[in-house]
């Protein structure tokens, strides 16, 4: 397991070097969600590709640091990381809330970016009133509260059918290697 102290939070992360001249992507998931899901895609990826896959803070298994934090804590997160693995000029895929990292990270360190890949994303997400309401609900009952309603937006009622191997239940133990 790759971790990295970058500030006051330690950064989980996974990295397949470039072959000679080949670009480097880095994925940045969504809301919610480790670098897990970032596995099939990296699979599909021509083997010459550099890949880095990290979780967020306060995501998978890298830590919480201070609260609360902003997308701008999250791109300055990454910089720290691209900049201690000697790494600029990459292309950067973001998800939904991962989208708004990369697109901050663009504004704040252009020379660490060669390229953005915007998944479902927006300079905004949402309003205020609807993130409240969410915090509240994680706080209160934990991330199982809304997890049943993520999952619905996400993945269609056939793909989360019971016995989907594609799918596993929130509620399931996550078994490391």
């Amino acid at each position: 397991m790759d971790c990295i102290k970058i500030g006051d939070i330690v950064l989980h992360y996974r990295v397949r070097a470039a072959a000679d001249g080949a670009a480097t992507i880095v994925f940045i998931n969504s809301l919610g969600t480790d670098f897990r899901i970032w596995d099939a895609v990296v699979a599909a990826l021509d083997a010459e590709l550099g890949v880095v896959v990290y979780d967020k803070r306060g995501h998978g298994l890298s830590s919480l640091g201070e609260t609360p934090y902003s997308v701008a804590d999250h791109a300055g997160d990454l910089a720290g990381l691209l900049d201690a693995l000697g790494l600029s000029k990459v292309v950067i895929c973001g998800l939904s809330v991962g989208g708004q990292v990369a697109q901050q990270l663009y504004f704040d360190r252009r020379d660490l970016v060669a390229g953005l890949v915007l998944c479902d994303t927006a300079a905004r997400i949402g309003e205020p009133d609807f993130w409240n309401r969410r915090i509240k609900a994680i706080a209160s009952g934990g991330l199982a509260s809304v997890t049943e309603g993520i999952m619905e937006r996400w993945f269609s009622a056939g793909f989360r059918a019971s016995g989907n191997p594609l799918y596993a239940s929130p509620a399931a133990p996550i078994r490391l290697r």
